[in-house]
């Protein structure tokens, strides 16, 4: 079947349409920067739903990882008598400061026994700002996450899922951490795809 020159240039037109829609509509494939000083993170394959296994709040209330969907979140299990855990912890304040807000959240959730009269007084020392305390003393949370060790970092994603995992200390507010989260910042949430093809 022999196509003549003006429904071919349609039919190519056409095509790099579709693919431009497609461009802006579907995710970014691109795997996540993961280098540097994030060269311990690794992937979640594929990714998992977090757990909803119910952790508490300095003021006594009770929240789950679903309260925070939208948002990306870094959970962060560690606990007061945890050096690494210590040395890290400012600069999981500081990435609060820089990235926190309608689209990232860091969750540093304290296993500490003595919970919020153990834990408050800890970011009081430290000059913690920018952190909520969250408190998980029966340890619940931490093993509902597969956690092996202490202090243990997830990211997880907009739609819930946990996508990666760092165990053991990192400058969380260093330029390659900053752009690993970025990078997942970035993603559109399922839900907000499915609108946009929809529109």
């Amino acid at each position: 079947m022999r196509i003549d020159r003006k429904t071919f240039i349609a039919l190519a037109v056409g095509f790099l349409g579709l693919g431009l829609v497609a461009a802006s509509v579907l995710p970014a494939s691109a795997q996540p920067p993961i280098r540097g000083e994030m060269a311990d993170f690794t992937l979640i394959t594929p990714p998992r739903p977090a757990p909803q296994t119910p952790f508490g709040t300095a003021e006594g209330s009770s929240l789950t990882l679903g309260n925070f969907k939208g948002k990306v979140l870094l959970v962060n299990l560690w606990a007061t008598w945890c050096a690494p855990c210590v040395e890290e912890m400012p600069d999981l304040d500081r990435l609060q400061a820089t990235l926190g807000g309608a689209d990232f959240q860091v969750l540093a959730v304290s296993s500490d026994r003595g919970g919020a009269k153990q834990v408050q007084p800890f970011y009081d020392r430290l000059g913690l700002k920018n952190l909520p305390v969250y408190l998980d003393p029966k340890t619940e949370l931490t093993r509902a996450l597969g956690t092996r060790g202490l202090p243990t970092s997830i990211l997880i994603d907009r739609e819930g899922r946990m996508v990666g995992q760092l165990v053991g200390a990192a400058k969380w507010d260093s330029p390659d951490a900053l752009a690993l989260i970025r990078h997942y910042i970035g993603q559109p949430a399922a839900g907000s795809l499915q609108r946009a093809a929809v529109e």
